[in-house]
């Protein structure tokens, strides 16, 4: 094998391991830290939006923690995309789906080990002085309902192997022009659906909610979404110019049409 290919082969492989393991960290952190819900109103320091939905829910812009790096997520996921196709995002998509189950599994194990006296001891008080439960508390802080769980790793995967057809069937349009349309466009699609299906799941099917409820807390959280894909448009951008500088614009180009290919036949 020539050495220029034995170069180029040895990048590509770099490359599809360094995007999986951005996809794959951002995945699993987003997945536990979700728990947390914070004020995006109060973050931007702006009145609450008070947004009334079917009637009687009056909703505020409330995110999970994990929201703010889930754009993060489907921009690496359209760059696999690009360049490896629906097996490189169908590969690390089932591959992160395991490691997150995995995670859930052993931090449901570690929170029912039993605390150590001298832990709680230490522990038994916040800064201010007050009393606190610290093994309580990172059970709460750690741990997910099943339903949760349930959910968001179902909808993680219908939207990944939603945006993924979706991403090449506008690629059969667009050829190797307008990257935005293809990347924006399959997210706009996959997320309209992942929106939806997590919280049916986890509190719809699993918990309390009505269907209407769920339909109106989705509504906000794809706004948030759709505005996240369309804004950080540009990050697509400046990682195809740094991805054509590693690899060479040529060989660039070529594993995009090779990945382009594969994935229409």
């Amino acid at each position: 094998m020539p050495s220029s290919s034995y170069s180029f082969t040895n990048k590509r492989t770099n490359l599809y391991i360094f995007l999986s393991a951005i996809f794959l960290t951002n995945a699993l952190v987003a997945e536990i830290i979700g728990v947390k819900i914070f004020s995006v109103e109060t973050l931007l320091g702006t009145k609450p939006a008070q947004i009334h939905l079917f009637g009687d829910f009056i909703l505020d812009f409330n995110l999970t923690a994990g929201a703010v790096i889930w754009p993060f997520v489907f921009i690496t996921s359209d760059i696999i995309n690009e360049y490896f196709g629906k097996a490189g995002v169908r590969r690390i998509s089932f591959l992160t789906a395991g490691f997150i189950a995995y995670s859930f599994l052993i931090i449901y194990v570690v929170t029912t080990l039993p605390p150590a006296q001298f832990w709680l001891d230490v522990n038994a008080k916040d800064g201010a002085g007050n009393a606190i439960n610290i093994n309580n508390a990172f059970q709460m802080i750690f741990r997910q309902g099943l339903g949760i769980i349930i959910g968001s790793l179902t909808a993680f995967l219908i939207g990944q192997i939603l945006d993924v057809y979706v991403f090449h069937f506008l690629r059969r349009i667009t050829g190797s022009r307008k990257i935005w349309l293809r990347a924006t466009g399959s997210t706009l699609v996959s997320q309209l659906i992942d929106s939806f299906v997590v919280l049916g799941i986890a509190f719809y099917i699993f918990g309390n909610w009505s269907l209407t409820q769920v339909l109106a807390v989705g509504i906000i959280n794809y706004i948030y979404k759709a505005t996240s894909a369309v804004v950080l448009t540009p990050l697509l951008y400046i990682a195809h110019y740094f991805i054509d500088q590693y690899l060479g614009k040529e060989h660039a180009e070529e594993l995009a049409n090779e990945s382009a290919m594969s994935s229409f036949m």
